[in-house]
């Protein structure tokens, strides 16, 4: 399933910054518009086969389409996997399965996403609006219909305990709305201090607004640990990139004027967001291990 919708990302990928539909024509050549045969068309397969050139002209297909789709058949393989433990339970209940499924479509879905802007961004420095705000919109209503379920099943004992025992209903909805709340106002507004302390000590911008919002579709999902998370996992990745690659090779494929001599910040903050989704929780418990807070 990943593989086949990694698949149908590099479509959507090729086609949404020329406004293509997505559907129509069916797959083929950017180059020379030749149609894919079903043979051409099989996840990574088919591009080992064709040793990543066309059929018909011989035109570089690039390193993107297997990438994609391999990076999208890994990230939902590792997120169903990271639930099966709650099905597999002894003392399982109703809503702890409800969880997993939940969390499990959550990841998928946001993972897809990011992948998809990841690639957009080192290819053009383009995170559209519709889909970074329309992604967040979506991710926040994912959240707002789990804790809805919670909120109802209160006969089920909770997950989230205090010291003193297993918190109210009333105190565990409010806690978690509040700090989903807290998530989607900071984590923007990281990214926005940023852009100006960069533009205030060196005259030139640093980040765009659309890594702004990019980071309010990632605490729209995952809220604000997880958020801070890909935050620092995406400015360590951007630094390291800055210093280990010289400056005159970022450069989108568009734009001319528009190339920047820096990293696509919001291609590593995408990578980041993954990072965070998928193992967020155990990089965040091994960190609060080393630095001894419990």
């Amino acid at each position: 399933m990943g593989l086949a919708f990694g698949s149908f990302l590099n479509v959507c990928v090729s086609r949404w910054p020329a406004h293509e539909s997505v559907v129509q024509p069916r797959s083929h050549c950017r180059s020379c518009g030749h149609a894919l045969r079903w043979w051409e068309n099989v996840p990574v397969i088919s591009w080992l086969t064709l040793k990543g050139r066309c059929s018909a002209c011989r035109a570089w297909i690039g390193w993107r389409y297997p990438i994609v789709e391999l990076s999208v058949a890994i990230a939902w393989g590792v997120s169903i996997w990271r639930q099966l433990p709650a099905v597999y339970a002894p003392d399982w209940t109703v809503i702890g399965i409800f969880d997993a499924a939940w969390f499990g479509a959550e990841r998928m879905a946001l993972c897809w996403l990011l992948i998809g802007l990841a690639a957009l961004d080192l290819e053009r420095l383009w995170l559209p609006d519709w889909l970074t705000l329309g992604g967040a919109a979506v991710g926040a209503a994912m959240n707002l219909v789990r804790f809805t379920v919670h909120f109802v099943w209160n006969i089920i004992p909770l997950h989230w305990t205090t010291v003193g025992g297993p918190i109210s209903h009333r105190a565990y909805v409010f806690d978690v709305v509040v700090r989903w709340i807290a998530a989607m106002l900071a984590a923007p507004l990281v990214i926005l201090f940023v852009r100006w302390v960069y533009r205030s000590l060196r005259g030139r911008e640093g980040s765009g607004m659309g890594d702004a919002k990019l980071m309010l579709l990632v605490a729209a999902w995952l809220g604000l640990s997880y958020t801070f998370l890909a935050f620092v996992l995406g400015v360590a990745l951007a630094a390291s990139a800055a210093m280990a690659v010289p400056a005159s090779r970022w450069k989108p494929k568009v734009g001319g004027e528009g190339a920047f001599a820096r990293p696509p910040l919001g291609t590593l903050l995408c990578v980041g967001g993954i990072v965070s989704a998928l193992w967020g929780s155990s990089i965040i418990a091994a960190y609060l291990r080393w630095a001894s807070f419990y």
